[in-house]
């Protein structure tokens, strides 16, 4: 199954600057942004989601990065959300290093398409290139957030 990444990322869920100074905040801003952008109409329901995940291990995969994932009946589709975190924050990442890269991902219980698991792969795989990284970090807007998972989609 070939996915292509830059097509689960929408704009009003790209929030290029996180002010947190911690997990819980940063989880929080991402969940805020879902229920700005009406994708849920609770976010209590996807935090307390998110903090048992986090229970069960930090989401925090190392050299910046965390991907809080799971699934819930708060929403009914697929969906990204990506945000920086430019003074970076404690995520409790298996390296110890804080994160400045967030990329939540939420799906339904049941899903006709099946594309969670190789949504977070592919996103786990493209941010282990530094290069990647390092752009999102510094793009100066979501056109160009997207410009890098394109070229990333065709293998560049």
């Amino acid at each position: 199954m070939n996915i292509r990444l830059s097509e689960f990322f929408e704009e009003d869920l790209f929030l290029p600057a996180i002010q947190a100074t911690d997990k819980e905040g940063v989880l929080q801003a991402l969940v805020d942004s879902l229920v700005a952008a009406e994708r849920i109409q609770h976010g209590d329901v996807l935090m307390e989601m998110l903090r048992q995940r986090e229970r069960l291990g930090s989401t925090g995969i190392g050299r910046g990065v965390a991907v809080p994932h799971g699934r819930s009946l708060a929403i009914t589709r697929l969906t990204v959300v990506l945000g920086v975190v430019p003074d970076g924050v404690e995520f409790d990442a298996i390296d110890k290093k804080p994160v400045n890269l967030v990329f939540l991902i939420v799906a339904p219980p049941q899903e006709r398409t099946n594309l969670y698991l190789p949504v977070l792969g592919k996103i786990v795989e493209t941010v282990k290139s530094a290069k990647a990284r390092r752009r999102i970090l510094k793009a100066a807007d979501f056109d160009e957030v997207i410009e890098i998972l394109e070229e990333a989609d065709d293998g560049g």
